[in-house]
């Protein structure tokens, strides 16, 4: 079923707050690490204008050990509003600390993260792991939340194991504890990223607590919110991986939440240039070779599906420079664009198998 004829059969999704923070349209960028820094984040709110932006999980240990670096990660910028800081680790006075230095440095919201489930993450005690303490958990909640006049949410996971559905139970006591809000990614830690989200979850989570519930796992289409709303009433749906390279998909399901028709999808050259624009923006903030390495996995996904794209992935792990990045795109939209004039001229021949550049 089309986003077009779903949106047609339910009514617009509702805006909701936050601790007195308006989050409108009901769509967040999910926190993602190495993905959501101040660059992405600004060219997501200009392209898909989500209701709120997460930044990346930021080791609070690192920022008490006043890691320069780390502080770096904030990046907030007045046309990023409203933002969230995600936070992660299992001090309570160490958390606490951090929310602090967040708040001073313009964030919305501070975020704690019980639902990472990277080894380098858990073996802190931190993240997912913190559904394995709860009494810690909650610590951690309460002292953040007596620390800062902002308000806090947590995301987390559906329990550490298969079988172990911990979240109703555990978001209750969270809430208690003086979270505002619960975003469930609705996977158990131990699957990572595999399999599928079982949505039912989010809904049980939903029943549990009166605050807002927000749904994460497997929306990549503007279908795919639609559903998830309809199917768990959560209050609002969080966009993850599909977002990474496709700032396009946060556009569209923001649209359909709001009773608007999907957006024409950008075209090709507006992939390349929006590609150019994100790493042209890291590169203001950490440097043009370390930006260029940094995204040689991400710049790819702009123009994913497209003839020529896997040519240009195995060139790009060479480029060190913005303008060797420009270049690779220019040959590629030149190569995709000959391809595609050819097939609709009616050409049988398939996508050679030889390097277009």
């Amino acid at each position: 079923m089309s986003a077009e004829t779903l949106a047609a059969n339910l009514a617009p999704a509702s805006a909701f707050t936050i601790g007195g923070i308006l989050i409108d349209p009901p769509v967040v960028l999910a926190p993602m690490a190495e993905v959501t820094n101040g660059a992405y984040r600004r060219l997501v709110k200009r392209t898909g204008n989500p209701g709120l932006l997460v930044t990346e999980l930021i080791s609070t240990m690192a920022i008490h050990h006043k890691s320069a670096r780390t502080i770096s990660m904030f990046d907030i910028t007045p046309d990023q509003h409203p933002v969230s800081v995600q936070i992660f680790g299992s001090d309570p006075e160490i958390m606490a600390e951090a929310a602090r230095l967040a708040e001073a440095q313009g964030a919305d919201i501070i975020d704690i993260n019980m639902g990472c489930w990277v080894p380098k993450v858990c073996k802190t005690g931190g993240g997912a792991a913190m559904m394995k303490d709860e009494a810690t958990a909650c610590r951690v909640v309460e002292a953040i939340a007596e620390a800062v006049q902002l308000p806090v949410t947590v995301k987390t996971r559906a329990g550490w194991d298969y079988g172990q559905f911990a979240t109703a139970g555990f978001a209750k006591r969270l809430v208690s504890a003086g979270a505002q809000a619960i975003a469930l990614h609705a996977r158990y830690a131990v699957q990572g990223h595999s399999g599928d989200a079982d949505w039912s979850l989010i809904a049980r989570v939903k029943a549990a607590v009166n605050c807002p519930v927000i749904g994460n796992g497997d929306i990549k289409t503007p279908e795919d919110a639609l559903r998830m709303l309809a199917e768990t009433g959560c209050d609002g749906v969080m966009v993850g991986r599909a977002a990474m390279g496709n700032p396009w998909v946060v556009r569209d399901i923001a649209a359909v939440l709001s009773g608007k028709p999907v957006p024409a999808p950008p075209s090709l050259p507006e992939r390349g240039r929006m590609a150019i624009e994100h790493v042209t923006d890291l590169a203001a903030q950490i440097g043009e070779v370390v930006a260029v390495k940094s995204l040689r996995a991400q710049l790819p996904l702009y123009v994913r599906g497209y003839p020529g794209a896997s040519f240009l992935r195995d060139r790009i792990v060479q480029a060190l420079k913005i303008s060797e990045v420009e270049q690779l795109f220019a040959l590629h939209l030149e190569y995709a664009e000959s391809y595609l004039a050819r097939n609709r001229s009616g050409s049988t021949e398939a996508e050679p198998g030889i390097n277009p550049f």
